[in-house]
């Protein structure tokens, strides 16, 4: 077999120089742990569409079933001055600022989102303060967390998510030395945990305090922090979550509910949105009833159009729908996983850890609403990350993937030989 082309190593070469001219991509490296192996191809140039189209599927369904859940909500009394369109128009206000501010984010460098850090930071517990001032906080069903600003009301722990998993990037690149010493490594960041923990307990807010608390975690672990200190991070966290449940009993109320929801003390009390959520699902079965025919949201289902929109989607989409939720959020998880593992393999360790953190954001809310709306999980207040209804919440997360789009940019410019 003569000629260079026969040759296996001329083969592989003549097969990668085909593809790059073809595919106009080339094979990005990826770090696996401690080691470096190439993905598969990836177009090296513009940045991810499928990203993009997955986050606009997932705001479309979101906009169409907020109008299905909230349509009928005005014959209620205590919605009685509003318009059937009234939150879906607020709902398509929210996603067209969000789009527009997202599309000025992933204008923004890298680089300067982690020289901004420190004023995120202050920015997030200077109004995680304001909310609890009376006449300044707007409360709603006995929790303030909301200051009204006009064209939508923003909730400070959806900005606080944000400012967390940039500052838990920022703080493991600046500790990256300490990792081996607790006090110096862990413990400045557990104080800022417990006094965030602390404002949003006021409110109260625990479930934006377990999300923040599992990107802040999470990204302690992505960061390198050694096995014993992880371990006892996450056993002061669980104790302290221990005791909160132990001396609040409200929230002791609800685990009982959660684990016995039909029995008649529980069902038209604690547990009465988990009941009519689990009536919603069955009545849904495999496919569902159809667009518009909830019965569960005239009325009996509370926070239809919120906390428990996924319920609304089991009964009018069916089990199929409900797991396509679930593979859209698994998606888009993992692609922000890899993205940040592409940037760690490129040295842009800051950029890296912050994408991995709001993949935990993304993945770790959704699993705590699907799990909450299928029963798996005891009642909180999360909602939907961009389904359900909800102004600040569409705009943080859309702020929030767009800077993990960024990330991926820069990651691409870089594998072209540029600058990020």
């Amino acid at each position: 077999m003569g000629g260079d082309g026969a040759e296996p190593g001329g083969l592989r070469a003549w097969w990668a120089r085909w593809r790059g001219a073809n595919e106009g991509g080339m094979s990005l490296p990826v770090r696996d742990g401690i080691h470096i192996r190439d993905s598969h191809p990836t177009r090296a140039h513009g940045f991810d569409f499928m990203l993009v189209w997955v986050v606009i599927c997932l705001l479309c369904l979101g906009l169409v079933m907020v109008y299905s859940a909230s349509i009928a909500l005005p014959d209620n009394p205590k919605f009685s001055r509003y318009s059937p369109t009234h939150f879906f128009s607020r709902h398509v206000l929210a996603i067209v600022i969000g789009l527009g501010t997202a599309a000025v984010v992933t204008a923004v460098p890298l680089r300067l989102w982690e020289r901004l850090v420190p004023i995120l930071v202050l920015v997030a517990f200077v109004l995680l303060v304001v909310v609890l001032i009376p006449g300044v906080g707007k409360g709603v069903n006995g929790a303030r967390r909301w200051l009204p600003l006009g064209v939508m009301n923003f909730q400070p722990s959806e900005l606080a998510k944000f400012a967390m998993a940039m500052y838990a990037a920022s703080y493991m690149v600046r500790k990256m030395d300490l990792r081996e010493n607790f006090v110096k490594a862990v413990s400045p960041m557990l104080v800022a945990l417990g006094a965030m923990g602390v404002l949003l307990l006021a409110e109260p807010d625990m479930g934006a305090f377990m999300v923040i608390a599992a990107i802040a975690i999470g990204v302690l672990f992505l960061g390198g922090v050694n096995a014993r200190m992880f371990a006892l991070v996450l056993v002061v966290l669980v104790g302290a979550f221990v005791l909160m449940i132990t001396f609040s009993e409200f929230r002791r109320e609800r685990i009982f509910a959660y684990l016995n929801p039909w029995e008649e003390k529980y069902a038209q009390g604690k547990a009465y949105q988990l009941t009519l959520s689990l009536i919603a699902f069955g009545r849904g079965e495999w496919f569902g009833q159809g667009l518009g025919n909830s019965v569960e949201k005239l009325h009996y289902l509370p926070e239809a159009h919120t906390d428990f929109i996924l319920a609304v989607i089991g009964e009018e989409i069916g089990f199929v729908g409900v797991l396509l939720v679930i593979a859209a959020f698994f998606w888009l998880t993992r692609k922000c996983f890899l993205i940040g593992r592409q940037a760690i393999a490129l040295d842009r360790v800051f950029a890296g850890l912050y994408a991995q953190g709001i993949g935990i954001w993304m993945g770790g809310q959704a699993f705590i609403n699907i799990g909450v709306n299928l029963g798996a999980l005891p009642t909180k207040g999360l909602t939907l990350p961009l389904i359900s209804f909800g102004g600040s919440a569409i705009l943080m997360n859309l702020i929030a993937l767009a800077v993990v789009l960024r990330v991926d940019l820069e990651n691409r410019q870089l594998m072209r030989g540029g600058r990020a």
